[in-house]
């Protein structure tokens, strides 16, 4: 890439008066052409996508956390395909999954400093119903932690919250029973947790898919079966290590799949709750240009830049 890029910042306006970022912005702007918008209320997000691709940006940055990447990835997945400008990440969440498992820096100026210099690789998303998603669906009780922990829990522990407001919902949580329906075949489920996968990681650093990549054009399934108590290390091992005889944390690539229920289950969509009864997820190869690092764990490897 050229030393001198033009880019665009689509920012969470509750994140707009952080100094660091403002620092950031500032020290980057004597060098190079960078634009700021920021949202303000619901719908904003996208009405800036477009507004970016209508004045022929060439390169966005999503700043904020992963809710805030999911809406301009959902955004820009509206277009068509060879409208769609590259994207890059300026994490200023609580847990920042996505980007942290992109090894995407955490401090403003260097994240920025890699959204200008680095190339775009075509990453996959994941079609939840009429919405996209580039990270992790997660239902059950990873949903409940994330959408139940206190704004003010999730302030003070970052994302160690999730793991503490976890351990006490789990105690008097009950499976939900459906049917998980891949290449036509249905398999009745009691699940404590499923989770449809891009990426690897979701509520604040907790590992659900180790082994996915970003743009292998196939989504990573686990379910997590009811266990009995006295099996709790056997699961941690299993999600530590996913393998074919796996008894409780079941693991699965495909590129589709359903879940049907009679009664509804809450679902996180990379960071966006939802409830519903019959979901069906979809992969969408090639959908975005990210922004990343050559090295960057989740480009499988040997990956060529877009």
């Amino acid at each position: 890439m050229e030393a001198k890029v033009k880019i665009r910042i689509l920012l969470n306006g509750k994140k707009a008066q952080l100094a660091p970022l403002r620092v950031a912005i500032d020290t980057l702007r004597e060098q190079h052409d960078i634009e700021v918008r920021v949202t303000y209320e619901a719908g904003d997000m996208a009405r800036l996508v477009d507004e970016a691709i209508g004045d022929n940006c060439q390169r966005l940055v999503a700043a904020g956390g992963d809710g805030t990447i999911n809406e301009v990835a959902d955004a820009l997945l509206t277009h068509p395909k060879a409208s769609r400008p590259a994207l890059a990440i300026l994490p200023l969440g609580t847990a920042n999954d996505f980007a942290a498992a992109c090894t995407i820096p955490d401090e403003p100026e260097a994240a920025l400093e890699l959204a200008l210099s680095a190339d775009a690789f075509w990453i996959d998303a994941i079609k939840a119903n009429d919405t996209h998603l580039i990270n992790i669906a997660s239902g059950g009780f990873g949903a409940q932690v994330t959408s139940t922990t206190p704004a003010a829990l999730k302030n003070f522990l970052g994302g160690g919250a999730y793991t503490l407001s976890g351990l006490i919902q789990a105690l008097s949580f009950k499976p939900y029973e459906g049917e998980f329906i891949i290449d036509g075949q249905s398999a009745s489920q009691q699940l404590l947790l499923g989770a449809v996968c891009n990426g690897r990681q979701a509520g604040g650093g907790q590992v659900l898919a180790p082994n996915a990549y970003i743009n292998d054009g196939l989504l990573d399934l686990v379910a997590l079966h009811d266990f009995p108590l006295e099996a709790l290390s056997q699961v941690i091992d299993e999600f530590r290590q996913p393998k074919d005889d796996n008894q409780y944390a079941i693991y699965a690539q495909n590129t589709a799949a359903r879940w049907r229920a009679k009664s509804p289950m809450p679902i996180n969509l990379d960071g966006e709750p939802i409830t519903t009864s019959d979901i069906t997820f979809e992969v969408v190869p090639n959908a975005i240009k990210m922004v990343l690092s050559a090295d960057c764990p989740m480009l499988k490897p040997g990956s060529e830049p877009a």
